[in-house]
């Protein structure tokens, strides 16, 4: 495996760069290491978390306090993608918590306030009615499009898997219109746009190193990118072997060190 000519990197950060137990957080082994030769070889990278309970900056924030030394700039979520996807200026009605809504609509988009939404997105909700439920299916019925930052059904937790209430007001909104979402968050080209707008190349020309295969190394293969798997996360006990070869990573590591000899 070589990584020394690709023009970029994309990194997801729970079970790669962080390994999270409970309330605490510390970083994996390496991980500083990799990022550092990166950045002194003069080349881009980004961060990308399927998070959307709280905004980009405060979750670049979160890491830095951990002792990952990530930029704002370097932090991507669907709450980037998502603008990528939406390109009318229509209402959107959004699913989120207040510090999503105000920075989506700081952000530019416009929040619809009643009936007429012409996109509806669910990000992470703490709470959700019936009222809002059944407007969001309305506005699908009559062509709204549908959009999730994420539609696995779980995530990985220091105590077992943590449902996903995003994926939850997704599948209800989703049974009510007769419709299926579309992913803005990984894996989506949504998200392979907003990536290749910060680091500046194609995802071809990218790196895309991740523990889940079904969202980091699915992200890289729709991109046409290079694809590691690091057995540290949520993937780690997975047979490969059982694996379509089409959906198998390039190269695989035990941790995130294991790039280093590649770059």
């Amino acid at each position: 495996m070589r990584l020394d000519d690709v023009q970029g990197f994309v990194f997801d950060v729970d079970g790669t760069l962080v390994h999270r137990a409970g309330d605490e957080a510390r970083v994996q082994p390496g991980a500083l290491e990799v990022l550092t030769r990166i950045r002194a070889s003069g080349r881009p990278l980004a961060v990308f978390t399927n998070g959307s309970h709280e905004t980009p900056e405060t979750f670049a924030a979160g890491l830095r306090e951990v002792g990952l030394d990530i930029g704002d700039d370097e932090l991507l979520t669907p709450l980037h993608s998502v603008q990528f996807h939406l390109r009318s200026p229509g209402p959107v009605q959004v699913f989120a918590n207040e510090r999503v809504l105000d920075y989506l609509e700081r952000a530019g988009l416009r929040l619809a306030e009643g009936d007429g939404a012409e996109a509806v997105f669910v990000a992470h909700v703490d709470a959700v009615d019936f009222e809002q439920l059944e407007r969001a299916a309305r506005a699908v019925l009559a062509g709204a499009e549908l959009l999730t930052a994420s539609y696995a059904p779980a995530y990985a937790g220091a105590n077992g898997p943590i449902l996903s209430r995003g994926a939850m007001t997704a599948a209800a909104i989703a049974k009510a219109s007769s419709t299926e979402p579309t992913i803005v968050g990984k894996p989506s080209y949504a998200a392979l746009e907003a990536i290749g707008d910060r680091l500046g190349a194609p995802p071809e020309e990218l790196a895309v190193i991740g523990d889940d295969l079904g969202m980091d190394v699915a992200l890289g293969k729709l991109g046409g990118a290079r694809t590691v798997l690091v057995r540290s996360g949520i993937s780690g006990e997975i047979d490969l072997d059982g694996v379509p070869e089409s959906s198998r990573p390039d190269a695989v590591v035990d941790g995130v060190a294991g790039v280093l000899d590649w770059l």
